[in-house]
């Protein structure tokens, strides 16, 4: 299978991530376009060398588009881009015209512009430092009361203008996308959201593109991924049958941080976008195990502890995946504790503690699908695959991160090393890892296994 997939950005979870993934098995040809090419932080993607990139790919069975990317320069560029809609109109049409001229099959999402509650300008515009919060209060006190809050005396109307009009903008380049999807452009299309709220502009966008006929999805970074799934399991024209085992079974209609659904709606919308279908335990190919949250979910790089895991940890017969969702952004020490005094076997297909419980679900399925449907199993990826979930949703989000002040690399290498050692016995390999921090920051690490 031949597949052309473009990263959101230069992130490893958006560009390495699913490229270890879809080496796990070798019948996948996955094309990516070069690092270099993709935005970060601050800098925009290079739209021109994307586009010139799709223009010479070859023939393909399917190919993954984010569309913020190619359109704004990547899914934070969509909120600071400064271009006309005319300006991305005209590229968007440019865009079509290559993907049809392709003729695979195109799965593609675009970011509804999400409202971030704090101060904090690190992926917004240079203004939310000061007004950010007011502007999301502002959001959400229109949208509850049906008519514009006073909220919109406190806040600069020039800066209040031109955060309205970027809404207005990334909107109706939404509709276009639909208008395309009619017209049979999309395999799949889904309109994604995070950090959502009962209450704002973006809640109202969601709204009005499902009543249009648009697909939304809660999540983002992992969209990617578990299209990749969708597209995996559309052509082996077989769905794989998944049941959910919630560890908390009375705690499942409790919302995660950062989304608007309960996490047994979540799975369930994450393995049916990635074309699986959610069956009984009996049915199942394989379980999905699922470490939730009694009370609220916790945080733990923001201090917001919760209960850990403290059941037993039976190891099933058949089949499974965990994932580890009690905290957001972090595994439960507990848990991984008690997964590994059971250690695994051939039916282990995978892990994850990344970020949100979407992300986490995403990355997470997408493995597995993979796995499952792999016509050359490479057991050496799929194990590389763990070592690195371990090693930067465990060892460091969960443990790591909390002692560092600044992203030291030195200092990260040594207390690393503890914990490298109980993953290589757990996992039976040898690790000769690399890391660094990718956007300077410590929110992300990079692992790289050196050969």
């Amino acid at each position: 299978m031949k597949i052309g997939f473009i990263p959101i950005d230069n992130r490893p979870v958006c560009y390495s991530l699913p490229e270890i993934t879809a080496k796990i098995d070798s019948d996948i040809e996955l094309f990516l376009p070069e690092r270099k090419w993709l935005g970060d932080l601050t800098k925009y993607a290079d739209t021109e060398k994307l586009f010139e990139w799709l223009k010479n790919l070859p023939p393909l069975d399917a190919i993954i588009v984010p569309l913020d990317t190619v359109a704004y320069g990547g899914l934070i560029s969509s909120r600071r881009c400064p271009d006309s809609f005319e300006k991305i109109k005209k590229r968007v049409e440019d865009l079509k015209e290559i993907l049809k001229n392709n003729g695979a099959k195109i799965y593609a999402f675009s970011s509804i512009m999400r409202i971030s509650n704090n101060n904090i300008n690190e992926e917004e515009k240079e203004y939310w430092s000061k007004y950010g919060k007011k502007i999301f209060d502002y959001s959400y006190q229109t949208h509850k009361l049906g008519c514009e809050s006073c909220i919109a005396n406190l806040i600069p109307a020039e800066i209040l203008d031109n955060y309205m009009a970027g809404r207005r903008r990334n909107f109706e380049i939404n509709k276009l996308y639909l208008e395309y999807q009619k017209e049979g452009l999309f395999k799949v299309l889904v309109f994604s959201k995070d950090d959502c709220a009962e209450y704002g502009f973006n809640v109202q966008e969601a709204k009005a593109l499902e009543k249009m006929g648009g697909f939304v999805k809660t999540g983002a970074d992992e969209i990617p991924l578990t299209l990749l799934a969708r597209a995996v399991s559309d052509f082996q024209q077989k769905k794989l049958k998944v049941a959910s085992v919630f560890l908390e079974p009375k705690h499942k209609d409790l919302i995660s941080n950062y989304e608007d659904v309960s996490i047994e709606k979540s799975v369930c919308g994450q393995l049916e976008l990635a074309g699986c279908e959610v069956v009984n335990e009996d049915a199942a190919d394989i379980l999905l195990y699922v470490n939730n949250f009694e009370e609220h979910q916790g945080e733990i790089v923001m201090k917001i502890s919760t209960k850990p895991f403290d059941g037993e940890w039976v190891k099933p017969e058949k089949p499974y995946m965990l994932a580890d969702v009690r905290y957001a952004n972090g595994a439960d020490n507990a848990f991984v504790r008690k997964v590994f005094e059971k250690g695994f076997d051939g039916n282990f297909y995978g892990y994850s503690a990344w970020n949100t419980s979407a992300n986490t679900l995403g990355s997470l399925i997408c493995a597995a699908v993979i796995k499952y449907f792999a016509k050359k199993y490479n057991e050496k990826a799929f194990k590389l695959l763990q070592e690195i979930r371990f090693l930067d949703d465990w060892a460091y989000q969960a443990n790591v991160r909390q002692e560092l002040e600044k992203p030291d690399i030195n200092e990260l290498k040594y207390k690393m090393k503890a914990f490298e050692n109980i993953i290589a016995e757990q996992l039976d390999i040898n690790i000769n890892t690399n890391y660094n921090f990718p956007w300077r920051r410590l929110f992300e690490v990079e692992v790289n296994e050196l050969n």
